[in-house]
């Protein structure tokens, strides 16, 4: 180990004793920053993660590992020093590793001065260090198995330009092997082995925070070959001349078994899935406690089977192996009770068929292009998830996000995969342990009603999906009792008086096959009962099993025990859209909070919360009279939980932004529990940019143009303003706020009662009255708005007693504020929705999702921040580069200096 060191030590200072050393390191460092800040445009991406750090760092290191390898060996055997160092007392052994840590521990050095970067970023989000440990380890075992190649054909070249390029060519192929421009040109499986083989995909899996012991021997096997090669070459180089004898075939053969042994340990290790540790924070690729809960309660089996065709979309192909790996873990965790499948659908025409019709899985047709052409594959990319006979079926967009950043460039990975998972897990239980009391749970009478035209009218495969649904319903019939009536009518009949009463009533119109047919027709299926209707739509594949299926999953909403009621009470849009109803501004919220819980509308008018309602959720409510407010009253006496989304000002935004006062009826209300709306909006210096419609003069006329601004307006509420001790926001670590009032608590009437203040603004905040919210940047600057004397922390939403939970702001639940925001961060913004399924969930008590929610990939948003704040930072990493490469030069400067007085303090002696 002494000589392994001095051999180090002395390739070390090598480098350093010319420009070498300084030039790699400062072509590392250019080229780090260049595509961080610069190709990866770090600010503009908005995600506090460090991944542009390491996306390139594959490529980049062949080139300049390449670089310092080069002249290792070449160097030598051209300058004739090689003979020399052969004849020591040092073993070809020592030689090699002596050389190899010389070059790793550049390559180290380099690493160490772009520690800047992931510290700056944790200073403006919330950065997962578990990533950036991971990808710092890839890339030193990466380094150690292009230093391993590069040494190994050095050795074997004279000139050093041959070494560097050969060493190019041969990293550059381990790198192809794995990369999505060679695995897309086959198959799931043969592309699954080329990612095996390849260092760039090992290295991918490692920077996501999953330290895999298959991936970091991986490496170690190539460092050892490649090694192993490097000494069998010197000892060659020492015989060469001489004729071959025993004991040269011995070391032939010793280093066939030690190359050999490396490689298929691989093979060995290949099936051994569970040595590996999750390095992110809450475990983002493990099964969490909260899924294992749910496998625990599996009395059958379930069924995991995952449809992926074998050429899919480029950019979805390596999320495939991700999917494959957490499927299996389902299967690992639930101890027998999880079979787990994954299956091509297009080789098997039988389970395609299966696919198609039992559970109405199709390809999807994508589009993309490749060097030589543009082209169209239709593919599978689908997750079924079954138990007993209920089934859920998730597919590509219920599984990826999409991070837009230009035109073309768009970064996508998959959202929350356990979190889909382990929902659709948790529907199939419930709906299977209550299918068969489905009727029993249902307390009163319902009325199936289809609006079918007569056979005559209707195209073939509906006249057979008619008789069908007649068999549904008669089935049904026998084991309802009294409790279910089933009429089919024809609108078109009495001279259409039914077709004119329900394209009033609910926007029903007539259908037809195509946009150039003029033949129409109608087949509309409603389920009624309780006050409560809803539309039964009809299944895209026009089977009678999923016919069936959506019959029975419209009669669950009914019955109770399935799913948790939520009472909803939102603004309805008056223009009618094609389907049920009028159009309305919280769909979004709707249908997500549908995916959980059974949503029955309810204007309170009776005077009573609907009487299967759990929670009563009020999202931007007006006009409320005493008989509303009586019935929010009693519900919440009676032990429901209410929601309230509300603030004192409605703001418009078609035309010229604008803010009008608003009478949601609340107010004497809210005041009676010891809580009031300060008739303000509350301004945050730290706010979200939005695209804003702004009026701007150009030569005395007008222009109004759409614009991304910051925001005041927009508080951006993270980490202080966030109540993190209830539990209620587990999972959510941003929320914007849209023209948000502070709350203010009466202490007097609040003393007895547990209150959680959960949103807060930042301290730098303040208040105004005014009406005028459009931004004028001429007369007050880059805020566009007066700022407030009085700079304060506001409170924006508060839980009392955990039964009543108010949010200050009217519309952030709304789709247009969440469309403003999606198209504002590029990705898709659930945050507000979020919070509102957190806090149901909590509510509640049906908290096994609670810690699931939330853990998008693209979540972890930078904090707010100016222009001359983004540059400030960029600049300041560039002066850091070059301050770490000073201080390596007086580091290097000091231990030269004490080298030389060892040197003459032993010359003197003697």
């Amino acid at each position: 180990m002494n000589n392994i060191l001095k051999v180090s030590q002395k390739e070390f200072a090598s480098f350093f004793s010319s420009p070498i050393a300084y030039i790699f390191l400062a072509a590392f460092l250019a080229v780090n920053l260049f595509i961080f800040f610069w190709v990866e445009t770090f600010f503009a991406r908005n995600i506090a993660d460090v991944r542009p750090l390491f996306e390139w760092m594959p490529m980049l290191l062949i080139l300049l590992v390449a670089a310092i390898t080069m002249r290792m060996w070449s160097e030598e055997r051209r300058a004739g020093t090689l003979e020399f160092l052969l004849s020591m007392p040092v073993k070809s052994l020592q030689l090699v590793l002596g050389k190899f840590l010389a070059c790793l521990g550049l390559v180290f050095v380099a690493l160490l001065l772009t520690l800047p970067l992931p510290i700056t970023v944790s200073l403006f989000g919330p950065l997962d260090w578990g990533p950036v440990f991971g990808g710092y380890l890839a890339t030193l075992f990466l380094a150690a198995a292009y230093v391993a190649i590069g040494l190994f054909i050095s050795a074997r070249s004279v000139n050093q330009i041959i070494s560097l390029i050969v060493t190019v060519a041969v990293c550059g192929f381990f790198y192809l092997l794995g990369s999505e421009s060679l695995t897309s040109l086959f198959g799931n499986q043969i592309s699954e082995l080329l990612k095996l083989l390849g260092s760039g995909s090992r290295f991918d899996a490692i920077t996501r925070g999953v330290i895999d012991l298959r991936d970091l021997y991986y490496y170690l096997s190539l460092v050892g070959v490649f090694l192993t090669l490097n000494v069998f070459t010197l000892e060659w180089l020492r015989w060469q001349g001489n004729r071959s004898n025993a004991q040269h075939r011995l070391w032939g053969l010793v280093t066939g078994l030690f190359v050999a042994n490396f490689l298929t340990a691989n093979l060995w290790l290949s099936p051994v899935g569970y040595v590996r540790a999750d390095l992110t924070d809450g475990n983002l690729y493990s099964i969490s406690e909260a899924t294992r809960s749910y496998l625990k309660q599996l009395q059958e089996p379930l069924l995991i089977r995952g449809y992926f065709s074998s050429k899919t979309h480029p950019l979805l192909a390596p999320l495939v192996p991700r999917l494959r790996d957490l499927m299996k873990e389902y299967a690992a965790a639930g101890e027998g009770r999880v079979r787990v499948e994954f299956i091509d659908p297009q080789t098997d025409p039988e389970l395609e068929r299966e696919a198609n019709e039992k559970y109405g899985i199709k390809p999807v047709p994508f589009q993309f292009a490749s060097k030589y052409q543009a082209s169209v594959v239709n593919s599978y990319f689908n997750i079924l998830v079954e138990y007993g006979d209920q089934h859920e079926v998730l597919g590509f967009r219920d599984l990826i996000d999409v991070k837009v950043q230009g035109e073309t460039d768009l970064d996508v990975e998959l959202r929350n995969p356990e979190y889909d998972l382990t929902q659709s897990l948790k529907k199939v239980l419930y709906s299977y342990q209550g299918e068969g009391t489905l009727f029993a749970n249902i307390s009163h009478p319902l009325s199936f009603k289809g609006y079918i035209s007569a056979d005559e009218k209707l195209p073939d495969v509906l006249v057979d999906l008619k008789h069908d649904l007649q068999q549904i319903l008669n089935s049904l019939n026998s084991n309802a009792g009294d409790k279910l009536s089933t009429q089919i009518l024809d609108p078109d009949a009495k001279d259409g008086a039914l077709a004119k009463e329900l394209e009033t009533n609910y926007g029903f119109r007539p259908m037809s096959t195509n946009l150039f047919d003029s033949h129409s027709f109608w087949f509309y299926m409603t389920l009624e009962g309780n006050g409560q209707i809803v539309q039964i739509e009809l299944p895209e594949n026009f089977e009678k099993a999923e016919l069936e299926r959506s019959i029975k999953a419209a009669l669950k909403r009914f019955s109770s025990g399935f799913l948790k009621t939520l009472a909803l009470n939102t603004p309805v849009s008056p223009a009618p859209q094609f389907g049920m109803g009028g159009g309305s501004a919280f769909s979004q919220l709707r249908d997500t909070l549908a995916e959980e819980h059974n949503i029955v509308t309810d204007d309170l008018s009776s005077g009573q919360v609907n009487a299967q309602a759990d929670l009563l959720l009020l999202a931007s409510p007006k006009n409320l009279d005493d008989k509303q407010l009586f019935a929010v009253d009693q519900f919440l006496m009676r032990g429901g939980t209410v929601v309230v989304s509300t603030s004192p000002f409605d703001i418009q935004t078609s035309g010229a932004l604008s803010a009008q006062k608003n009478k949601s009826g609340l107010a004497p209300w809210l005041k009676h529990h010891g809580i009031s709306l300060e008739e303000s909006m509350v301004l945050d210096s730290q706010n979200s940019a939005f695209p804003i419609p702004v009026n701007r003069r150009i030569a005395g006329f007008v222009v109004r143009e759409t614009q991304l601004v910051d925001y005041p307006y927009f508080p951006d509420i993270r980490k202080a303003g966030l109540d993190k001790e209830s539990g209620m926001l587990a999972g959510i670590d941003q929320v914007t706020m849209t023209w948000p009032s502070p709350i203010i608590l009466d202490e007097q009437k609040n003393k007895q009662r547990r209150v959680i203040r959960l949103l807060q603004s930042s301290d730098q905040s303040w208040k105004s009255e005014s009406l005028d919210i459009q931004p004028d940047y001429a007369t007050y600057g880059k805020l566009g708005f007066p700022t407030g004397s009085k700079r304060e922390q506001n409170l924006l939403g508060v839980a009392v007693e955990g039964r009543f939970v108010l949010l200050a702001s009217n519309n952030f639940l709304s789709d247009q504020m969440l469309n403003l925001a999606t198209s504002a961060m590029g990705t898709q913004y659930q945050k507000p929705i979020q919070l509102v399924e957190n806090i149901i969930d909590w509510s509640l008590e049906d908290r096994g999702l609670l810690s699931l929610r939330g853990r998008a990939q693209f979540s972890r948003a930078l904090d707010p921040m100016e222009r001359e704040t983004q540059i400030f930072w960029e600049y300041l990493n560039y002066g850091l580069a070059i301050f770490g490469l000073l201080m390596v030069w007086i580091i290097h400067h000091q231990v030269k200096r004490a080298a030389r007085s060892r040197y003459a303090i032993l010359l003197d002696g003697l």
